[in-house]
């Protein structure tokens, strides 16, 4: 089973829920950029002051910034690991070859979780939250579609690529999922 992993898709597409479970079963870490900040403000890290620092007013924290808290985390892992949520641009793809590269751990599989717009409209309406009305995810779609999609056709072009219907139940897309990691 391959345990280098990535999985992308447009929010709401279970990516988390998924790599949440897929971790869990196979005893990989699970690397959701979000929690990683969270987790090195939480350490009071150099690392984590700058990100907390930056964060406080408001900003994204760099790429440069994000990339040096996952390269931490990375040489931490003795066995497998899932990102989650990064990279979200190509400039990060290429920095995250890079640093993987560097370390010799190589990305092995990244999981595209295909999902219908009007599914993942209503998914998210769903989740009740306050900043997912419709206006706002039609945006994040966008955005997903402007910066991150791209790196579907990458990881194709690499031969690593693996695009899993995400419009099925829990159970179902996680039996995808292992088939085509086994």
């Amino acid at each position: 089973m391959k345990n280098k992993l990535l999985f992308l898709g447009p929010p709401g597409a279970g990516k988390g829920t998924q790599a949440t479970l897929f971790c869990k079963k196979y005893g990989l870490d699970h690397l959701s950029t979000g929690d990683l900040l969270r987790d090195e403000v939480s350490s009071g890290s150099l690392l984590g002051l700058k990100a907390a620092e930056i964060m406080n007013r408001g900003e994204l924290v760099s790429d440069e910034l994000v990339l040096s808290i996952v390269e931490l985390r990375l040489l931490k892992i003795n066995k497998g690991w899932l990102l989650d949520g990064f990279p979200r641009n190509i400039y990060q793809a290429d920095a995250l070859k890079k640093l993987l590269q560097k370390i010799n751990q190589p990305l092995e599989s990244v999981i595209s979780l295909k999902i219908a717009d009007d599914y993942l409209i209503k998914r998210l309406l769903a989740r009740g939250r306050e900043d997912d009305n419709e206006d706002v995810i039609i945006n994040r779609l966008k955005i997903y579609r402007e910066k991150t999609a791209p790196l579907i056709d990458l990881y194709s072009k690499e031969g690593i690529l693996e695009s899993i219907d995400g419009n099925a139940d829990i159970d179902v897309v996680f039996s995808c999922i292992e088939k085509a990691l086994g």
